[in-house]
C-alpha cells in the first residue's frame, strides 16, 4: 500500500458570523438540492429504459435549471457543480463494489459542501489561534488555526454537523510515522468490552459518555419520544440530544488519534484481524416475510461495535503507519491457546476469562486473542492479504495433572 493512496483529513472548527452562517447553510442547501435531483435521476432507471444522465449531461442540465430558478441562480455554480461531481464519484464507488449506492441527503443531517479549485491565497493565517478562508459568495470565514493547514491545498469541505458546529476539512496526505526499528510485533484484538487489546498484556478502552451523560442522554430520548414532530420542544430536544453525542463522537476521535500514533511509534509491525465491520453491524430484523429474532439484542451489539471505533482505529494506523499493518485471517483465535495452539471452543469460559483443558494456560481472553494474532506474524505476510493463521488444531484436551 502506497501512501500517496492514503488521503487523510485536516479538521478545523469554523467560526461565521451569523450573516455568513445563513449564506452558508444555503450553500448547503443548493448542494443537497442537486444531489437529490441526481439521486432522483438514476432512481428512475430500469433495465430496458435509456441510461441515466452521466456528468456532462447534468451540468448542461444545472445550467438550464438556473436560467430558470432564481433560488438556484443566487448561489455558487461551483459548490452545485461540485455537488454532482461528488455524485459521479459516489457511482463509480458503487458499481466498483466498494461503497454503498448513494441516498437521498436530508435536511440537518449530511449538510456541507465542497469548494474547490483553490488557489495558494485563498486559506492564509491571520494571528496565532486564526486562519480564514475565502468561500465563493460568502467571503473570508474565520477558523481556528490549531495546527498547520497542509500545504498546497486544492479544495476543502465544509460542513455542519447535527450539534450546530460548523468545520472546514483539508484534504492532504497524512506524514507517516517513523518506525522505531527494534523489530517489535504486536497483535491487536478489538471488542466490544474492551476496545482493543494487546499482546503485550495492555488492554485500551475508548471513552465514551459519563455515567451521568448517559443518564442525561436517556431522559432526554424519553422526553424526545413525547414531544410533537416539528414542534420547538422537539428540535430544542433533538439539539440537546446531538450535543451529547457530538460530545462522544469526539472523544472517541481523539482517543482513536492518540492510541493509533502510540502504537505507530512504539511498534514495526501491527497485525490486526481482517473483520467486515459492514456485514457485522448489519440491522437483524429481516423482512415481513421472514422477521428477524433478538433484533433489539442484535441493535444493541451494533451501536457498541461502532462505539469501539474498530474500523477508524485500524484506517487510522494505515495511514500513520503506511505498510506496517497486516491483517489475519480471524479464525478461531479466540478459541485457540496461545500457549500450546490447541483449538478448542470450551476454553473461553466467559468474556473476559481463557483456560486452556490441555495444558492448563488460563489468562484474560481478548489477550489471548491478540497473542495468536501476533503469532501470525511467523506465517507468509502479503501486503494485499496480510498474514494467515494457521490452521487448527483439533484434538481432546489431554488432562492436566497437578501436583500435590
Amino acid at each position: 500500500m502506497t501512501v500517496g493512496k492514503l488521503i487523510g483529513v485536516s479538521r478545523y472548527r469554523l467560526h461565521p458570523t451569523p450573516a455568513q452562517e445563513a449564506a452558508l447553510l444555503e450553500h448547503c442547501a443548493h448542494a443537497r438540492f442537486v444531489w437529490n435531483l441526481a439521486v432522483e435521476q438514476h432512481a428512475h432507471w430500469r433495465p430496458g429504459r435509456k441510461s441515466a444522465p452521466g456528468f456532462a449531461e447534468q451540468c448542461r442540465q444545472l445550467t438550464h435549471a438556473r436560467a430558470e430558478c432564481d433560488w438556484l441562480r443566487g448561489g455558487s455554480v461551483t459548490v452545485q457543480q461540485q455537488a454532482l461531481k461528488d455524485f459521479a464519484q459516489a457511482m463509480a464507488n458503487f458499481f466498483g463494489g466498494t461503497h454503498r449506492r448513494p441516498t437521498w441527503r436530508k435536511r440537518g443531517r449530511s449538510e456541507g459542501f465542497r469548494v474547490v479549485a483553490v488557489k495558494a491565497g485563498d486559506v492564509r493565517r491571520i494571528s496565532r489561534r486564526v486562519g480564514e478562508a475565502k468561500v465563493p459568495k460568502v467571503g473570508w470565514v474565520r477558523f481556528r488555526w490549531s495546527r498547520c493547514v497542509p500545504e498546497g491545498v486544492k479544495s476543502y469541505r465544509i460542513n455542519r454537523d447535527a450539534a450546530g458546529r460548523w468545520h472546514v476539512a483539508f484534504a492532504a496526505v497524512p506524514e507517516p510515522l517513523p518506525a522505531p526499528g527494534t523489530g517489535e510485533v504486536v497483535g491487536l484484538d478489538r471488542g466490544v468490552t474492551v476496545s482493543a487489546a494487546l499482546s503485550t498484556g495492555e488492554m485500551l478502552m475508548a471513552p465514551g459518555l459519563r455515567k451521568a451523560e448517559s443518564v442525561r442522554l436517556r431522559r432526554l430520548l424519553r422526553k424526545l419520544a413525547r414531544a410533537r414532530r416539528g414542534s420547538h420542544r422537539h428540535g430544542r430536544v433533538k439539539h440537546a440530544i446531538a450535543k451529547l453525542k457530538a460530545r462522544e463522537g469526539d472523544r472517541r476521535a481523539d482517543w482513536v488519534e492518540k492510541t493509533s500514533t502510540s502504537l505507530a511509534r512504539r511498534f514495526d509491525m501491527i497485525l490486526v484481524e481482517e473483520l467486515k465491520i459492514g456485514n457485522m453491524v448489519r440491522s437483524a430484523k429481516g423482512t415481513l416475510a421472514a422477521p428477524g429474532r433478538g433484533v433489539r439484542q442484535k441493535a444493541g451489539l451494533n451501536r457498541s461495535i461502532l462505539a469501539a471505533g474498530w474500523g477508524r482505529l485500524v484506517e487510522r494506523l494505515e495511514q500513520k503507519a503506511p505498510g506496517r499493518v497486516g491483517r489475519v485471517n480471524p479464525a478461531f483465535t479466540s478459541q485457540r491457546c496461545s500457549a500450546c495452539g490447541i483449538v478448542d471452543a470450551k476454553a473461553r469460559e466467559s468474556q473476559a476469562v481463557f483456560r486452556c483443558r490441555s495444558c492448563g494456560y488460563a489468562g484474560n481472553a481478548d489477550v489471548n486473542a491478540a497473542r495468536n494474532i501476533q503469532l501470525a506474524a511467523g506465517h507468509a505476510v502479503s501486503a494485499r492479504e496480510g498474514p494467515r493463521v494457521a490452521g487448527p488444531v483439533h484434538r481432546e484436551p489431554q488432562p492436566v495433572l497437578l501436583s500435590t
